[in-house]
């Protein structure tokens, strides 16, 4: 740390991404990346003739995108934000809807570790309201109308989901607070709250297009919302950075939401993965959660969480691992290919073999 650092950052605990070593070649089961490429379509519209424009700036209205979602969802293209990313959406929603204790903000415990970042970095108040025993979160902590309420649906990383009455139910009784549900997961079995922002004024819904669309790396997230809120992150947005999705990330975009079959096929795919990868697991003895994202959130009473996490690795095979007490005995798997999950199970169950020996 330098001493010219912001004293209100010194204490800072910034966020730990999921790691991407390239000491030698991993089966990535670590960071929820789709285990499919982009489409032909996509690798079309990203061409050389579009590299030769890398002079030019990019489009900050995102015009030609906006409408392709908006299409895409039955929306306006006034109900729609497009950013670098969910996480940089995320981070403008911090900065726009909350505010020291005037406008706290609360969200799970046990979920996407940014939060309580975004909170630290902006001064921002937060209440972190423990999961129930099961990991479930339990509606009735969100009923209060005192903060800004932000929760990820499927949450992160047990993979457990609300029922679209259950986010409804929270909306309503928070009408003077934004409440913003994260659905990075939510093409994996979740039902998404983007219908309910017609019929309430306080609700936004956080997408991207890293998981269930394959571009984790172009980096590109959207939000809908009503006209309002939209025009409140485009504020904060154009007084950051009003370039922040690139000319290639645009038009990687635009193609991924036509060619939307093939990625909705892709995570059909998934979710069978996942469900014969726990099927699998369970009866190897794992307990794993009723998880409807593309990971899988596991633990064994036979080997810790960490001490399986390092096995897997020393095998060339990646899994996340979180130290935080109450989930240390768990490890998050992303779902990839068959033959990717097949290989996991494979060293897991030779791992458990010689800890029994």
């Amino acid at each position: 740390m330098s001493r010219f650092l912001n004293s209100k950052y010194r204490e800072l605990e910034a966020y730990v991404p999921g790691e991407q070593p390239t000491d030698m070649k991993y089966i990535k089961l670590n960071t929820n990346e789709s285990p499919y490429p982009p489409s032909k379509r996509v690798l079309d519209a990203v061409s050389t003739a579009e590299v030769a424009k890398l002079n030019l700036y990019s489009d900050p209205t995102c015009k030609a995108l906006k409408s392709a979602v908006a299409e895409l969802f039955g929306k306006k293209s006034e109900n729609i934000f497009l950013s670098g990313g969910s996480d940089d959406i995320l981070n403008f929603s911090f900065m726009a809807f909350c505010e020291g204790n005037s406008r706290a903000v609360r969200f799970p415990e046990i979920s996407y570790g940014f939060y309580s970042v975004y909170a630290e970095l902006h001064g921002v108040n937060y209440t972190a309201v423990p999961l129930n025993e099961d990991f479930s979160i339990n509606v009735e902590d969100y009923l209060t109308n005192d903060a800004t309420v932000v929760i990820a649906n499927p949450n992160a990383p047990t993979g457990l989901c609300l029922s679209l009455g259950e986010v409804e139910r929270i909306v309503a009784a928070n009408p003077d607070n934004l409440v913003l549900i994260d659905e990075a997961y939510v093409d994996f079995g979740g039902e998404s709250a983007r219908s309910l922002t017609d019929k309430y004024d306080n609700l936004l819904v956080v997408g991207t297009f890293s998981k269930s669309r394959s571009l984790a790396g172009a980096r590109l997230g959207f939000a809908i919302a009503n006209e309002a809120i939209i025009s409140d992150l485009e504020k904060i947005k154009y007084s950051t950075n009003p370039y922040n999705i690139n000319r290639l990330t645009l038009l990687a975009g635009e193609a991924a939401i036509a060619d939307n079959d093939y990625y909705m096929d892709n995570c059909k795919e998934i979710i069978r993965t996942r469900e014969y990868t726990v099927e699998k697991l369970r009866s190897m003895g794992f307990y794993c959660t009723d998880s409807k994202a593309n990971f899988i959130f596991a633990k064994s009473e036979e080997i810790g969480g960490e001490e399986l996490y390092l096995a897997l690795k020393s095998r060339g095979i990646l899994v996340r691992h979180f130290a935080k007490e109450k989930i240390k005995d768990f490890n998050r798997i992303t779902v990839g290919t068959r033959e990717q999950m097949d290989a996991l199970l494979l060293a897991t169950a030779d791992i458990l073999k010689e800890k029994r020996k």
